[in-house]
């Protein structure tokens, strides 16, 4: 497992290397599981100057046809950054708010319906971790609202998407599953919502600390 931009990827090895396939537990267009990333270009860039140079290999996904690019420093064949990067998880958010996240993403794709009730686990998690116990997970939101720990948008952002897996634990003929599409929006909003709730004060706190020691 790495780290992209403060993210953890699962199943990514630490030291992937440009080669005519890119090893991804999934492809970052379309989730599929162990896909399969040709490579189908390859080419070198550097900065005005003729510095920062480095090799770029684009790879297409076998099943959607989404291309990815990985990049490497020049001299070096092993992977630094990757574009889009795979859906990851901060490592600030509560333990068990990560793993519900991990696995509503993991299973967004074939069992959507799944992973909206996982995402909705994760969100309940993280709103107990600040206190927010009593009541129906959109009432919780609405009271984060009030205590400003989020803002009043992400409040109403909540009722836009199908957060509440009642729909399916009901088995309610009248509601449609929920797809693919709804999968990803619920999990935008839960990635969002750890990043007001833990992710950014983390990052505010780290910031502090450093400038006291500088």
């Amino acid at each position: 497992m790495i780290k992209i931009d403060g993210f953890r990827i699962k199943n990514f090895p630490a030291l992937t290397e440009l080669g005519q396939q890119l090893i991804l537990a999934r492809c970052p267009h379309c989730s599929v599981d162990q896909p399969s990333l040709l490579q189908c270009a390859r080419f070198e860039t550097s900065d005005f100057l003729g510095r920062y140079q480095r090799t770029w290999v684009a790879y297409r996904c076998a099943r959607c046809g989404g291309v990815t690019t990985a990049e490497a420093p020049k001299g070096s064949n092993y992977v630094s950054e990757i574009y889009p990067a795979p859906l990851g998880v901060d490592e600030t958010l509560p333990d068990k708010a990560k793993d519900l996240l991990e696995q509503a993403i993991d299973s967004s794709i074939n069992a959507p319906a799944g992973a909206v009730m996982l995402t909705a686990s994760s969100i309940d998690a993280m709103l107990k971790a600040k206190g927010l116990t009593e009541g129906s997970l959109y009432a919780r939101i609405k009271k984060a609202a009030e205590q400003n720990l989020i803002t009043e948008d992400m409040a109403d952002w909540a009722h836009e998407v199908r957060l509440n897996a009642n729909d399916q634990r009901h088995a309610d003929e009248s509601a449609s599953l929920p797809t693919s599409e709804d999968a990803k929006r619920v999990i935008d909003f839960v990635q969002a919502l750890g990043m007001v709730l833990f992710v950014l004060p983390a990052r505010v706190r780290r910031g502090i600390e450093s400038a006291k020691d500088s």
